[in-house]
């Protein structure tokens, strides 16, 4: 459909698209398989400026917001969705700076992850801390100026190779999710370290590592917004991201309805194409029509999302909900109509397919999400009595 986008927005999506065409597809395999950092695509995405389409002019960025960011997303994970989340998480890590960052920590990071000089990463979940954020055990205990931070973050995306992390701690237990303090803490810092590359199904070549924090001494100066509102940066950094999640699956799963496409008219059984067998058209037709519903959904509540709600909440879950499980079905199928070919690894959808299920669990699993948006409309429905 035509979605209406001004030329700057145009400009966004076609030099997206450009990268993921001419550097992306020659090496998503490779990367894959390699499971390497994609450093050279971020390095071209950074120098055409991509890396600051969400952030403010004044902080060197695009001046865009999160409909350009999902513009971007989209197409970099219609080539490869490792890649694309390697771009997107450096924002995931940026925006509760953007949000709550006071105006020096704005000008002192802002800058740098808009260039792409350095890239961000976000530091939320535990072992015992995933969907239950109110779990995390990492804590910060005030000494002079400084904070001393002890814990360990686990299966952060872009750990070990962004240099900017924010990063959420419990500063006091009595208070539980009301005791959680959200810091800046950049890569080099005495006590901070990573662990190893995670082995995982797909995402192969985005980086995942444990964040280590080990007698980890941060400036008071380095606390975003302020002490005990780290629950509500963490709560409100994901509903700026979760359309940018949506794009994502609303990518992979173009990707993949493009490659079944082109297959099934290539692909020949009883002497025609299988395109013209009514099973694999209606399979076709209903993978076409879940993608173009996906995107408008994400495409509205991103447009929305920058109109600043007061509440988003519900919207942006929904925006993470469907497009992530029509990219799994869409996958899915993409697979099944490519038969033996799809299976194997001559072949993107096997690829796509296992980058795929990811999108249903992180940044809140589907199940979560399905939750908040329950909660909202019970809030909701009250509130008319």
């Amino acid at each position: 459909m035509d979605y209406f986008l001004n030329e700057k927005q145009k400009m966004v999506r076609d030099l997206a698209r450009k990268i993921a065409r001419e550097k992306i597809v020659p090496m998503r395999a490779e990367l894959d398989e390699k499971e390497e950092f994609p450093w050279d695509i971020m390095k071209v995405s950074a120098e055409v400026g991509l890396f600051g389409i969400y952030i403010p002019e004044e902080y060197g960025g695009f001046g865009g917001g999160s409909f350009e960011n999902c513009l971007a997303v989209e197409e970099l994970s219609r080539a490869c969705m490792g890649v694309a989340l390697s771009f997107a998480a450096s924002g995931l890590g940026a925006y509760p700076i953007l949000l709550y960052g006071n105006e020096e920590q704005k000008k002192k990071y802002l800058p740098e992850v808009a260039s792409g000089r350095r890239i961000a990463a976000f530091g939320l979940t535990e072992s015992e801390a995933g969907s239950d954020v109110a779990g995390i055990r990492t804590t910060a205990v005030l000494d002079g100026n400084e904070y001393v931070i002890n814990g360990t973050k686990q299966w952060i995306t872009n750990g070990g190779e962004a240099e900017i992390y924010t990063v959420t701690v419990i500063t006091n237990k009595a208070k539980g999710s009301r005791g959680a303090t959200t810091f800046i803490v950049e890569k080099g810092t005495p006590g901070f370290t990573f662990g190893a590359k995670e082995k995982k199904l797909g995402i192969r070549c985005s980086a995942t590592r444990e964040l280590i924090f080990e007698d980890c001494r941060v400036p008071k100066e380095n606390i975003i917004g302020k002490q005990g509102l780290g629950f509500v940066v963490a709560m409100k950094t994901f509903d700026k991201s979760r359309p940018g999640i949506g794009a994502q699956a609303i990518g992979v799963a173009q990707g993949a309805l493009d490659a079944a496409v082109e297959y099934a008219r290539q692909r020949r059984q009883f002497d025609k194409p299988i395109v013209s067998f009514q099973a694999v058209q209606h399979m076709l037709a209903d993978m076409a029509t879940q993608v173009e519903a996906a995107r408008a959904l994400v495409y509205a509540a991103a447009r929305f999302s920058d109109s600043s709600p007061k509440d988003f909440t519900k919207i942006s879950a929904m925006s993470k909900l469907f497009p992530t499980d029509v990219a799994m079905k869409v996958t899915t199928d993409a697979v099944q109509i490519l038969g033996g070919y799809g299976y194997m690894r001559d072949y993107p959808v096997e690829k796509m397919m296992r980058d795929a299920k990811i999108l249903q669990i992180y940044e809140g699993t589907n199940q979560i999400q399905r939750n908040i948006i329950g909660l909202s409309l019970i809030k909701e429905y009250a509130g008319k009595k």
